[in-house]
């Protein structure tokens, strides 16, 4: 896989927020606005909870890749670059997950 496949994806994500709606999928959800793309990336989520459970690899991989899509879809609504989440991660790398939840402010 190419490294750069979050990148490339995210500028075609950005570029698509001028897109006629009509003729693009992801130009249709920016005009719709934040609720259709909740929404959507909800019915992802469920999908993939649900392939999850078939325990079917194929379709474990075909509904998580809709939901990594979907995921930067809506990062790309509130002009989040990718690299923020992997630099997220990268943080929290090496740390228990209780650890890392307990060094929260209370509001996370």
């Amino acid at each position: 896989m190419n490294d750069d496949v979050l990148r490339q994806l995210a500028a075609v994500l950005e570029a698509r927020k001028s897109a006629d709606p009509d003729s693009s999928y992801v130009a249709s959800l920016y005009h719709a606005g934040t609720d259709k793309i909740l929404k959507k990336l909800g019915e992802e989520a469920t999908e993939t909870v649900i392939a999850g459970k078939g325990g079917d690899r194929d379709e474990i991989i075909y509904e998580t890749a809709d939901l990594w899509f979907h995921s930067l879809v809506l990062l790309a609504h509130y002009k989040i670059e990718p690299q923020t989440i992997l630099d997220e991660l990268d943080r929290r790398f090496g740390l228990s997950g209780l650890e890392e939840k307990a060094n929260r402010a209370p509001d996370d």
